[in-house]
């Protein structure tokens, strides 16, 4: 799909936040997955959405049954900064170190899966980017 033909596709889109104000911006759906923790109840919905002015909103919605929390994530890299409001704050911080964040916070070592996994996360975030 051709720049144009993705910009002709977005819509108005607002999420709401549980955390901090709504989210609303006009982009589209890039990608989505759902899963099920039997162990603890939980349903969880991931959503990852491109916007027109070249960010990403990445949206989490977990329930089981009972209560529902709706986080909502706006970012935007430039060059090697990343910027993350959620609503409620706002936070710059390289990319690298952020990449090294969501390796320790996920458990990664330094083994093949590990690598695979951090470099499918940064060519997906830079094919949404584009």
């Amino acid at each position: 799909m051709s720049n144009e033909q993705a910009k002709a596709v977005m819509e108005e889109v607002t999420l709401l936040n549980d955390v901090g104000a709504d989210i609303t911006f006009r982009g589209r759906l890039y990608s989505e997955s759902s899963y099920y923790d039997e162990e603890t109840g939980v349903m969880t919905r991931q959503r990852l959405y491109v916007t027109d002015q070249n960010q990403q909103v990445y949206s989490i919605v977990t329930s089981d049954g009972v209560n529902k929390d709706r986080r909502v994530y706006l970012l935007q890299v430039d060059g090697e900064m990343c910027r993350i409001n959620n609503g409620l704050f706002d936070v710059t911080v390289q990319l690298d170190l952020l990449m090294t964040a969501v390796k320790g916070l996920c458990g990664l070592d330094g083994s093949g899966r590990s690598e695979e996994f951090l470099q499918s996360l940064e060519q997906t975030l830079k094919a949404a980017n584009q």
